[in-house]
C-alpha cells in the first residue's frame, strides 16, 4: 500500500466535499450579506444577547474570554463558542470529538487514555511527556488543569466551551502561548431541574448521565452531575485475547452555590472522575527491509504483525493488554464580592491526577518487551485573585495575580521479555552476515569477556536476560507566579484601546533516580579495539588486537601497548579462519570478523547507563521570568459590525525531559568528559541529548471582524503568528528528543458565520487556512529543518454544520436533524522518524544526505480528515427526546500519528481513528 494512501479510507470523495464545502462557505458569505441588508433596519435595535443566556445563538451568546462576562460580539478576541445544545445534538461525548466543530482545534489521543493533543493554528504539544507543560491552556470553571489527562472524561453538565485563539499569556498566563481552552459548566440553579439521558450504540456501547439541581434555601442551590460510559473494543488483540480501544469511565461532580446577597456569592465544586479501560492499539504500517531484519525476525519468534498494507483491519495481536487506570478529582472554589462597581473574585483549588498505564511496547505477539509500566502522579494547587471593574464609563480595568504549584512523581518499568535474547541473537547473526564476517551473541559475549577480563566465559548469558531492562524515577517540582492588568478606555465613540500586561516567573527543580540492569547497554563496544595503531605509540585501552605477522590474537588486559616487541604495524582485530579458531580455543571458529563491526551492534544498546541528578555538573534547576503584552484597538463601525486590530505575545515556560532518553546537553558532557574532577560521572556509552527545553515566546498579529445581523453573525481573522524556541517533543521509539526549535510562523485566515433564513432552519460554516513554516530549526532530531512545513498541521479545515427544527402538529413538538461535516486537507503527521536515518553499518556515521530516509518516510504518509455526523431527534413538549445518531457515518478512517516501532529498525507504527459509531438514545428534561 503506498505511503500516501496509508491515512485515509474514503478519501477519493474528499476533494468533491471539500468543493462542496467550499461552495456551502462562499454560499453562506453571499447569504450573510444579503440577508443583513434586508434585517441591517430591523436589527438596529435588537438586544446584544439573547434574554436567556443558555438559549443564545451566534454573536449574542456570553462568553468569558477577556474574563469579563461579554457577548461574543463584544469581544475583539478570536474566539469559537460551542454551546450545550451543540454538545447534545452532535453527540459529542469528550473533549476529544470538539474537533469536529472546530475547525482551527485538533485533538488526538495518543498511547493511552491519558495522553491527548491539542492543537489550536497548528500549534501545540504535550501530553506523551509529562514534564513538557501543554502549549494549549486548559481551564475548567476558570480552574487550570495542568495536563490533558485531567481533561479527558465524559464532559458534565456543560454551559458553553470557548476556544480562544492565539497567545492568552497575558490573562490566562504562562500555559497559554498557543491558545486556551475554557469549558464552563452550569451553575446549580434556585428552580428544580436537570436532565437525564441514556443511549445504546454499535460495539455494545452503554452510556447514563444526568444532572439534577435545585435549592436547599432561600440562599443555597446545589447540583449534582454523574455519567457512566462504556463501550466494548473494536480492535481484537488475538495474543492477551481481548478487545482494546474501549471505553469504561464514570464521574461524578457536586456544586454548591451560597447567594446570601446579590453582591455575594460562592461556588463551591467537587468531582471525581475514574477511567479503567484497554487503550490504545497501534498497527504496523511499514516493516523493516529484510537487511535491517527486525520484523522478519519478530516474526520468525512467532510475533504476529499487523498487516501494513491493510491498517483498518482492527485486529493486533500483544501478550499483555494495553491498560488504562486513571483517577482525577479535585475541588475548587470561587467567590466574587461586588462592592459597587468593583467586583473581587477569587478562585482557590486543589487537583489529583493518578494514572497507571501499562503497554506491550513491541506490539507484537513475540515476547520483547515484557513491561512498559507507568506510574504518574500529579498534585496541583492554584490560587487566583482579581480585581476587576464593570461600569459604563470609559474606563474599564482588571488587575490579578495568579500561583501555581505542582509536583510530578513519576515511576516506569521497561523490562525485556523472555523472547528479547533470541531476538538479539538472530538480528547479530543477520547483520554480521552482511558484513562477511557472521557470529552469534554467545560468541560476541566470549570476545568481551575475554578481552576485558580475560575469561572468555565472563559475559555469556548475561545480554537481554528477561525482567533486565530499564527502572526510572522523576521528580520533578514547579512553581510559579503571574501579576496581570489589562484596562480598556473608550478614547472616542465607538473606539476603545486596550492594554495588556502580564509578568511570570516560573522555576522548576527536578531530580532523577534511575537504573538500567540490561547488561550489553552498559558495555563500551568502541573501546574494544584500536584503530591505526603501532608499535611506537600503542595503544591505552583494553581491546583486541591482530599480529598479522603470525596471524594471532592478542587480548590487552590491562593499558599500555599490546605488542611492545613487534616490529609489524599493528591493525584492528581480524579472524582468519583456523588460526582464530585455534588460538582462541573455539570461540569464534572458522569465521572472518572485525571488531569494528561491533559498533554496528550498538542499536541494541537502546538502554544504556543513565546519569542521574542533581550531580556535579548538573544542578536540576531551571527558572526564568518574561513579561507579556497586549494591545488592541476596537472600532464599532455600524450597531451591527465590529472592527479589532491587535498585538499580543505569549509565554510558554520551560519543559523538562522526563524520559529515558533524557541525556547531559553538549556543553555538560564536554565538561564531564574532559575534567578529571568528574571523572565519577562518566558512564559507558554516555552520549548528549537534552534535560529540558528553554521557554516559548510567541507573538501574534491580528485582524478580526465581527458582524451581527441578527438573523446571521461573520466573525473574521486574519493573522501572522510565531512562536520563538517551539518544543519540539519527537518519540523515538523509547523516549524522547525534546529540542528548541528557533523560530516557527504560521499565516492563517479565520471564518466562521452561522444563517438563520427561516425560524426552522440554522447554517453555520467553519474555514482556517493555515500557512505554517520553520524559519529556523536547525537541530532536530532529523536535521536541519529550515524553510520546511512543520508537521501536524492541515493548510486548510473547515467544518459546515445544519439544523433543521420543524414543529410536528399544535402541541410543541419538534423534529429536528442536526448534521456537521469535518474537513482537513492532507497534512504530514510528524517532520521525521530518527531510526531511519541512513548511518554506516559498522561505524555508525552519518552517511551523505542522512535524513533523508527519515523525512521521505514521514512526510509521505499524510491524513486527509472527512468526517460527517448526523442525528435525528424528536423532541416533545413534555421534555423526552428520543434521538437516532451517527458519528462518523462516511467511516472514514486515518492514520492519527506515526512513530519509529520501538526496537525494531525500520519498522513504523501509527495508532488508527475509531471507525463509525451509531445508536439511539433518549433524554429527559424537568
Amino acid at each position: 500500500m503506498s505511503g500516501a494512501n496509508i491515512g485515509n479510507r474514503g478519501s477519493q470523495a474528499g476533494s468533491v466535499l471539500l468543493k462542496s464545502l467550499l461552495g456551502s462557505a462562499a454560499v453562506l458569505g453571499l447569504s450573510v450579506s444579503g440577508l443583513a441588508r434586508a434585517q441591517e433596519v430591523a436589527q438596529e435595535e435588537a438586544q446584544p444577547a439573547a434574554d436567556n443566556p443558555e438559549e443564545a445563538t451566534g454573536n449574542e451568546i456570553v462568553v468569558t474570554a477577556t474574563k469579563r462576562e461579554q457577548t461574543l460580539q463584544d469581544v475583539p478576541v478570536a474566539v469559537s463558542v460551542t454551546t450545550a445544545e451543540t454538545i447534545e445534538r452532535a453527540h459529542i461525548r469528550d473533549i476529544r470529538d470538539l474537533s469536529t466543530v472546530v475547525p482551527s482545534l485538533r485533538v488526538n489521543q495518543l498511547q493511552s487514555s491519558a495522553n491527548t493533543n491539542f492543537y489550536i493554528r497548528g500549534f501545540g504539544n504535550g501530553a506523551n511527556n509529562a514534564g513538557i507543560e501543554p502549549s494549549v491552556g486548559l481551564f475548567v470553571d476558570g480552574v487550570y488543569r495542568s495536563r490533558s489527562a485531567s481533561m479527558i472524561a465524559d464532559l458534565p453538565d456543560v454551559s458553553r466551551i470557548e476556544v480562544l485563539r492565539g497567545p492568552q499569556s497575558t490573562l490566562f498566563g504562562k500555559n497559554a502561548s498557543a491558545g486556551v481552552i475554557s469549558l464552563v459548566t452550569r451553575e446549580p440553579q434556585f428552580t428544580l431541574g436537570g436532565n437525564v439521558e441514556a443511549s445504546y450504540g454499535n460495539f455494545n456501547a452503554v452510556l447514563l448521565k444526568g444532572v439534577v439541581t435545585g435549592p436547599l434555601s432561600e440562599t443555597v442551590a446545589a447540583s449534582i452531575a454523574g455519567g457512566y460510559n462504556r463501550r466494548d473494543g473494536y480492535v481484537t488483540d488475538t495474543g492477551s485475547g481481548t478487545k482494546t480501544n474501549e471505553r469504561n469511565r464514570w464521574f461524578v461532580r457536586g456544586q454548591l452555590l451560597f447567594k446570601p446577597s446579590s453582591d455575594l456569592k460562592v461556588r463551591l465544586i467537587g468531582d471525581y472522575g475514574r477511567i479503567d479501560e484497554l487503550c490504545c492499539a497501534v498497527v504496523n504500517l511499514q516493516r523493516s527491509s529484510p537487511t535491517q531484519g527486525s520484523s522478519q525476525v519478530v516474526q520468525a519468534l512467532g510475533g504476529q504483525l499487523s498487516d501494513p498494507a491493510n491498517p483498518f483491519a482492527d485486529t493486533v495481536a500483544y501478550n499483555i493488554p494495553s491498560s488504562n487506570k486513571i483517577d482525577n478529582y479535585g475541588a475548587s472554589g470561587q467567590i466574587d464580592y461586588r462592592m459597587g462597581p468593583l467586583k473581587l473574585t477569587s478562585i482557590t483549588a486543589y487537583r489529583k491526577t493518578h494514572a497507571i498505564t501499562n503497554q506491550d511496547s513491541d506490539f507484537s505477539k513475540a515476547d520483547l518487551l515484557g513491561r512498559n509500566y507507568q506510574d504518574l502522579n500529579i498534585d496541583t494547587f492554584t490560587q487566583e485573585l482579581r480585581l476587576s471593574t464593570d461600569w459604563d464609563g470609559p474606563v474599564n480595568a482588571l488587575l490579578g495575580a495568579f500561583y501555581f504549584n505542582e509536583k510530578i512523581n513519576q515511576h516506569n518499568e521497561l523490562y525485556l521479555g523472555t523472547q528479547f535474547r533470541s531476538y538479539a541473537d538472530q538480528l547479530i547473526t543477520g547483520l554480521s552476515t552482511s558484513l562477511g564476517a557472521p557470529f552469534t551473541l554467545a560468541q560476541v559475549e566470549q570476545i568481551l569477556g575475554n578481552a576485558s577480563t580475560g575469561n572468555p566465559a565472563a559475559y555469556v548469558g548475561k545480554s537481554f536476560a528477561p525482567g533486565t531492562g530499564f527502572t526510572e524515577n522523576y521528580h520533578l517540582a514547579d512553581e510559579s507566579y503571574s501579576i496581570f492588568s489589562q484596562v480598556d478606555f473608550e478614547v472616542a465613540p465607538r473606539l476603545t484601546v486596550t492594554g495588556g500586561l502580564n509578568y511570570t516567573h516560573d522555576s522548576k527543580t527536578f531530580q532523577t533516580n534511575s537504573l538500567s540492569t540490561e547488561f550489553f547497554s552498559a558495555l563500551p563496544l568502541s573501546s574494544y579495539y584500536c584503530s591505526g595503531v603501532t608499535p611506537a605509540n600503542g595503544c591505552t585501552a583494553k581491546g583486541i588486537y591482530y599480529d598479522n605477522t603470525v596471524n594471532t590474537v592478542a587480548f590487552n588486559i590491562a593499558s599500555g601497548p599490546a605488542f611492545a616487541n613487534s616490529a609489524n604495524p599493528l591493525t584492528v582485530l581480524q579472524w582468519i579462519g583456523a588460526n582464530q579458531a585455534t588460538y582462541l580455543g573455539g570461540i569464534v571458529p572458522a569465521a572472518q570478523a572485525t571488531v569494528p563491526k561491533l559498533q554496528a551492534l550498538s542499536a541494541l544498546q537502546f538502554l544504556p547507563p543513565f546519569l542521574n541528578l542533581p550531580n556535579a555538573v548538573e544542578n536540576g534547576k531551571v527558572k526564568g521570568g518574561h513579561w507579556n503584552y497586549t494591545a488592541r484597538l476596537a472600532y464599532d463601525l455600524t450597531d451591527q459590525i465590529n472592527l479589532y486590530a491587535s498585538y499580543a505575545t505569549g509565554y510558554k515556560a520551560a519543559s523538562v525531559n522526563l524520559s529515558r532518553d533524557s541525556r547531559p546537553t553538549a556543553g555538560d558532557l564536554t565538561t564531564i568528559m574532559t575534567n578529571s574532577a568528574y571523572t565519577a560521572l562518566r558512564l559507558n556509552n554516555l552520549s548528549a541529548g537534552s534535560r529540558y527545553a528553554g521557554p516559548e515566546d510567541s507573538q501574534v498579529f491580528e485582524a478580526g471582524m465581527k458582524a451581527n445581523w441578527g438573523i446571521a453573525t461573520l466573525n473574521l481573522a486574519v493573522f501572522k503568528q510565531t512562536i520563538k524556541g517551539f518544543q519540539s517533543n519527537l518519540f523515538t521509539g523509547t523516549g524522547f528528543v525534546l529540542v528548541n526549535a528557533g523560530k516557527q510562523s504560521t499565516f492563517g485566515i479565520e471564518f466562521e458565520g452561522m444563517v438563520k433564513p427561516s425560524e426552522e432552519l440554522t447554517i453555520t460554516a467553519g474555514v482556517t487556512y493555515l500557512d505554517p513554516k520553520y524559519d529556523s530549526f536547525v537541530l532536530s532530531g532529523v536535521g536541519d529543518l529550515t524553510g520546511t512545513r512543520p508537521a501536524g498541521i492541515s493548510p486548510l479545515s473547515a467544518t459546515i454544520g445544519g439544523e433543521w427544527k420543524q414543529p410536528v402538529g399544535d402541541g410543541g413538538d419538534h423534529l429536528i436533524l442536526h448534521a456537521d461535516f469535518h474537513y482537513e486537507a492532507p497534512f504530514a503527521l510528524v517532520e521525521g522518524l530518527p531510526n531511519l536515518i541512513r548511518k554506516d553499518p559498522v561505524t555508525g556515521a552519518l552517511l551523505p544526505n542522512p535524513y533523508a530516509d527519515a523525512i521521505a518516510a514521514s512526510t509521505s504518509r499524510k491524513q486527509e480528515i472527512n468526517l460527517l455526523n448526523a442525528s435525528l431527534t424528536y423532541a416533545m413538549a413534555n421534555g423526552i427526546e428520543v434521538a437516532v445518531w451517527g458519528r462518523n457515518v462516511l467511516n472514514n478512517r486515518t492514520i492519527l500519528q506515526i512513530f519509529d516501532s520501538p526496537v525494531q529498525v525500520g519498522s513504523i507504527s501509527g495508532y488508527p481513528s475509531e471507525p463509525r459509531t451509531y445508536g439511539v438514545s433518549a433524554r429527559y428534561r424537568f
